[in-house]
């Protein structure tokens, strides 16, 4: 009796068209994940089911309980997946900005709105997280780690900014604001009736950092000195 392929496409008649059936291990588990920020942003973190996610990508539910045996698993990975792919992306800006401190908040805020990080989907799943208070344990468990750097790397250079503008304001409090104001934008663009657009959001931002640092920023961005 032949025994049925955990790679094989799900039957439903409105699933996805099939996919490839040899898959790398990683690419398999990626496609996976990639689908259930898609389900997320639909259904939201508690209706999200494995057989959803084996529809959107076009595979079996077997596949999917192959790679990641339960929901609460596949949900952690996603959780994970996304918070790597935010630290790596905004920590890539850092590290390819100029040298000045101005520049490098520009470029960290910027990051924020990097096409492949500032999609709705995956705005939408990261809402789905931060709102769903059985999973607020977890996500700090797994996360807080890479929260803690990114809140790091913000007061510092909120504190090379102060002595480099001669300002008078608590870097650390700066550093609140900016963050706080940065995913009030993300959930303005996921929940406003009308939403901005991106580069009202960027400016959004700029203008927060204008309010602490007037003599390098502006609405419009980074001032050239």
């Amino acid at each position: 009796m032949d025994l049925p392929n955990p790679d094989a496409a799900s039957p439903a008649a409105d699933a996805p068209v099939r996919q490839p059936r040899k898959m790398s291990r990683a690419a398999r588990r990626q496609q996976l994940i990639d689908a259930t920020i898609e389900i997320i942003a639909v259904k939201g973190y508690a209706r999200t089911t494995l057989t959803d996610v084996a529809q959107q990508a076009g595979l079996s539910h077997g596949l999917v309980n192959f790679h990641f045996q339960s929901k609460e698993r596949l949900l952690l990975e996603t959780l994970l997946f996304l918070a790597e792919e935010y630290r790596a992306n905004w920590a890539d800006a850092l590290a390819n900005a100029p040298p000045g401190p101005a520049e490098r908040l520009d470029a960290v805020l910027r990051a924020d709105f990097t096409p492949a990080i500032c999609t709705p989907a995956k705005l939408s799943a990261w809402c789905a997280f931060w709102g769903e208070a059985q999973c607020r344990p977890l996500y700090q468990e797994q996360c807080g780690a890479n929260d803690e750097a990114y809140g790091q790397m913000l007061i510092d250079l909120c504190t090379e900014l102060k002595a480099d503008g001669g300002y008078a304001f608590d870097p650390v409090r700066a550093a609140r604001v900016l963050r706080v104001t940065t995913e009030g934008v993300w959930l303005d663009m996921m929940t406003n009736a009308t939403p901005y657009p991106e580069d009202e959001g960027m400016a959004t931002v700029h203008a927060c950092a204008a309010a602490f640092f007037p003599r390098h920023f502006n609405d419009d961005g980074l001032l050239r000195r």
